[in-house]
């Protein structure tokens, strides 16, 4: 058994919630390499998610289905034939690509299906992601429609599930999919200039969008993007704060709901991070604007992300103060109620958890409290709480 390190000893074992936990090495380094990159796109070995409408193409509830380079080639052809200062040259804006993006490679793959990077120092079977959504005013709409109609004669045990509906993905095929997501909703989402509206050309493989100096060879508008150091087209990430709240006494947790909710179903607080202030400022802000409580002493549980759509849920502690702890759900309108919790009644709850858009559990019995299921971080917050799992990093 491998020795325990020092913050193992001092703070316990860590956390790694669901949506994180990617097999795969990144190579950030060599997104604009297009011939590395043309080489692991051709390679007979790779891998290629397919996202339609944001759903991914999937074998099963649990596992995603993935196709080879000769299934999507005629929708995508080979993008990396140029570098990417020549494609940002001859950049039309009538004529549009579909999203594809590097996500990585797996470096525990066979060495059959593997490629080495260009250094020699890194080997790993290679995974792309495609958006085969026919868009309606997309030059490439009707390739696209072609495409799924081939899948469903090629790969006809594969079909596009609804991600928080119809899909329970194995842990790594989540955090897959969680990058895949993301990305490609942020480069369908943002496809003009943020710096001066002109239409923009997604790059670096795919986690940036550049804004070209030309179009079909004519000088477009100058753009503060092409000058300096600037995070105008790059992805967005949106910070979030979830908390579980414990009363002064350290007997019961604060737990809130939404109209829209099923019933009896309750969870965490949570709310976005506001330019400008801390994390332990956003937990105690948001937990009073939704539920007038008012918090003091706040510490870093874990963090999740959360690709619906471009979420970093920082999971947090947070002690009420005392005299404190009245509910008062005037300020803020978005919760239907908040209720103090026992941690005795909370315990029981852990054992019928379950999502959103899931039934009932077995054994659940009407009128009980309901809790999220064990793939949402509220669900480790909780349990950190009442089971006396808390690993904290202290900041």
């Amino acid at each position: 058994m491998a020795e325990e390190g020092f913050l193992t000893r001092k703070f316990g074992e860590g956390v790694e919630n669901y949506y994180s936990g990617s097999p795969l090495n990144r190579l950030a380094f060599l997104r604009t390499n297009h011939t590395y990159l043309s080489t692991a796109l051709q390679h007979p070995s790779t891998r290629f998610l397919l996202l339609n409408s944001l759903d991914p193409l999937s074998s099963t509830p649990s596992t995603l289905a993935f196709v080879s380079y000769s299934d999507i080639s005629p929708l995508i052809s080979n993008p990396y034939t140029k570098t990417e200062e020549e494609t940002l040259e001859t950049f039309t804006s009538s004529i549009d690509h579909p999203v594809l993006i590097f996500l990585g490679i797996d470096e525990s793959a066979s060495s059959e299906h593997t490629i080495t990077t260009p250094d020699g120092k890194y080997t790993g079977q290679a995974y792309f992601s495609v958006d085969v959504t026919p868009y309606p005013h997309a030059s490439y709409s009707s390739a696209a429609d072609g495409l799924l109609q081939g899948l469903k004669v090629d790969h006809p045990t594969a079909v596009f599930r609804t991600a928080r509906k119809d899909l329970n993905l194995d842990k790594e095929h989540a955090a897959i999919y969680a990058s895949a997501r993301t990305l490609t909703n942020w480069n369908v989402t943002a496809p003009f200039c943020a710096g001066c509206g002109q239409k923009t050309l997604s790059v670096n493989a795919g986690t940036k969008r550049a804004c070209p100096p030309k179009d079909a060879g004519v000088e477009t508008r100058k753009c503060p993007s092409r000058e300096g150091v600037h995070n105008i087209n790059f992805p967005r990430t949106d910070p979030t704060v979830i908390m579980a709240v414990i009363s002064s006494d350290g007997t019961k947790i604060l737990l809130g709901r939404q109209k829209k909710w099923p019933k009896y179903w309750h969870s965490t607080l949570a709310g976005f991070l506001e330019p400008g202030e801390s994390i332990e400022e956003a937990v105690r802000r948001e937990v009073w604007e939704e539920s007038g409580v008012t918090v003091g002493r706040v510490v870093i549980h874990s963090s999740q992300p959360w690709p619906f759509p471009a979420s970093l849920m920082i999971g947090a502690i947070g002690e009420a103060l005392p005299g404190k702890e009245d509910i008062y759900l005037g300020n803020d309108p978005e919760l239907e109620g908040a209720k103090w919790f026992g941690f005795d009644e909370v315990k029981e709850a852990l054992g019928f958890t379950s999502g959103l858009y899931e039934g009932t559990p077995v054994g659940y019995k009407e009128g009980a409290l309901r809790l999220p299921p064990k793939t949402a971080i509220a669900n480790q917050l909780i349990r950190a709480v009442v089971l006396g799992e808390i690993h904290l990093a202290k900041i």
